[in-house]
């Protein structure tokens, strides 16, 4: 399958199940500390879970070759928070203010705006030589690969993903079980199947599993594009920035060449997929917010932008694609993003409730 055609499908189903199931991991980590709301941490989850076990049988098969992200520790730290400051500023995390701007949201959009600039300026541009300095501080295993849980033990890794998994499901499926009645139910029933799938909000069990498997078809098409790895989204709104303002030159050298890579077309076709999923259910509508938001939401975005860079992934780079692959650099990286957003959700919303 052709690269682009290949990115874009699976960017296509990557934006339906998010609109869908309103999948964004600012909301997951806002909303606990919020609400004491565990909804969509528990889809994050589940899809965490279903990719650790994808991705080992993938890899066990010879299918994939897993790729974790290195451990560094200033990068991932810094970075992270910094990302986190930002996603609860711009409203969303980085697939939630991709997959919102084709509802129609011109606040996600100024976000994405935001999000891409800040990026490109720390990847390719002024910001690059901060990036440099702090992702000097690498950490790597005696044989110079990336620190991992598996190799901080000594087991396969592919093994350690699978019994991980096991052991957490098994563990979550009994404390369910004593819990049962005190568990959300699976709310009113839809008529018919379509009915449940294209115009029904998704439960988080269903939009867990389907994320995961998203992303584990994500892997082996990716990888054979050329890119060793799941799902991503930072890398692909860098490209589509940097294919729009070398596309004039391209044109004029005639250049036989494809400036849209893998994820950027991924990207395109969350935006999409987003898109259509909304226009089925009814649930598209161009909505702008006043004009304050709409500058918290860009420099929302500049904040996410770099801290992505920085941390070199995104929250789903790091949380949805390298913690399944049990990478310590995502795991820190992640755990950074998050406490970003819980210090940034208690300034803007929980200190000014108790004032």
């Amino acid at each position: 399958m052709n690269a682009i055609l290949s990115g874009l499908f699976v960017g296509v189903l990557f934006g339906f199940a998010l609109q869908r199931g309103r999948f964004c991991m600012n909301s997951a980590f806002r909303d606990i500390i919020l609400g004491r709301d565990f909804t969509l941490f528990k889809a994050l989850s589940v899809a965490i879970l279903v990719e650790m076990i994808g991705f080992s049988i993938l890899a066990f098969a010879g299918t994939i070759n897993l790729a974790p992200k290195p451990f560094m520790w200033g990068a991932n730290i810094v970075g992270g928070l910094i990302f986190g400051f930002g996603m609860v500023l711009a409203g969303g995390c980085a697939s939630g203010i991709t997959y919102r701007t084709g509802e129609g949201m011109l606040g996600a959009l100024m976000a994405v705006l935001g999000f891409g600039l800040a990026a490109m300026m720390g990847s390719t541009g002024v910001l690059k030589p901060i990036l440099t300095g702090l992702q000097d501080t690498k950490v790597l295993t005696a044989d110079g690969k990336p620190l991992t849980l598996a190799n901080i033990v000594g087991v396969d890794m592919k093994i350690a993903m699978l019994v991980l998994a096991i052991i957490i499901i098994v563990v979550w499926v009994v404390l369910a079980l004593r819990n049962k009645s005190k568990e959300q139910s699976f709310g009113e029933k839809s008529k018919s199947l379509g009915q449940a799938i294209f115009k029904k909000g998704w439960h988080w069990l269903p939009t867990g599993i389907v994320v995961g498997l998203i992303g584990m078809l994500a892997f082996p098409l990716s990888a054979a594009a050329g890119r060793n790895y799941p799902l991503g989204i930072t890398g692909g709104w860098v490209n589509i920035f940097q294919s729009l303002i070398k596309w004039q030159a391209m044109v004029e050298e005639q250049l036989k060449v494809t400036a849209l890579n893998w994820e950027g077309a991924e990207v395109l076709g969350i935006v999409l997929g987003a898109l259509v999923a909304a226009l089925i259910a009814g649930e598209f509508a161009i909505r702008a917010p006043e004009a304050k938001l709409l500058l918290q939401t860009f420099v929302g975005g500049l904040l996410m932008g770099f801290g992505a860079v920085v941390s070199s992934g995104c929250n789903i780079g790091h949380i949805l694609s390298g913690v399944p692959q049990l990478s310590i650099g995502s795991i820190i990286g992640g755990i950074s993003i998050i406490l970003g957003g819980w210090t940034m959700a208690y300034f803007l919303f929980i200190r000014p409730m108790k004032a």
